[in-house]
């Protein structure tokens, strides 16, 4: 029995040690000398004090902002820590609902907009942390943005299309809009 048990206990602490030490470390190492700034989290710091990361959504309600996905985490948005859809699928009557207050409100909050409400404005994405929306999410929210701000429309219009980035190695996904990226850049636009 002790031929036994001794090779399979040095063989489990070595594989502990490889799988759960050595590896991370190296893994994290290469990670933060290759890509540092991705490594630590892709934050993003505004005069000394960090604001955000441009991989986890916010939750941006005042009509002057543009509003990202709706986050699926609860009770707080976007909250990392409980990451995960909500696991509803579309014949789900409580999906139909919030989908329907979704539209409801974002009708409220711009009347004059008769554009189709974009799929992402109203749905939430696999994580619930998305940063990102569609360039149409964005153009629908323009007009009111611009509205609310007292800017020019093209004005707006320009940031959004200077904010999209296409899809990755130009095939992967669609194109994006990073909301956080979108609102820092229009609180930078001088007041008319």
């Amino acid at each position: 029995m002790k031929n036994i048990l001794r090779p399979a206990l040095v063989l489990f602490v070595l594989l502990s040690a490889l799988t759960g030490i050595v590896y991370p470390l190296a893994v994290t190492g290469v990670a933060q000398a290759v890509f540092p700034a991705q490594a630590a989290g892709s934050l993003v710091v505004r005069d000394g004090m960090t604001v955000g990361s441009t991989l986890i959504g916010q939750n941006f309600s005042d009509p002057k902002h543009f509003w990202g996905r709706p986050s699926a985490t609860a009770p707080m948005p976007y909250n990392g820590g409980a990451s995960g859809g909500a696991n509803q699928g579309p014949l789900n009557p409580a999906l139909a609902d919030a989908v329907k207050s979704r539209i409801e409100a974002l009708r409220a909050a711009d009347p004059g907009n008769t554009m189709p409400v974009p799929v992402d404005l109203v749905t939430t994405s696999a994580s619930g942390l998305d940063p990102d929306i569609s360039p149409a999410a964005a153009h629908y929210q323009a007009a009111r943005v611009a509205r609310l701000r007292n800017l020019p429309i093209g004005q707006v219009e320009k940031l959004i299309d200077h904010h999209t980035d296409a899809p990755l190695w130009g095939l992967l996904g669609g194109a994006r809009v990073n909301v956080l990226a979108l609102n820092l850049a229009l609180d930078a636009q001088p007041s008319p």
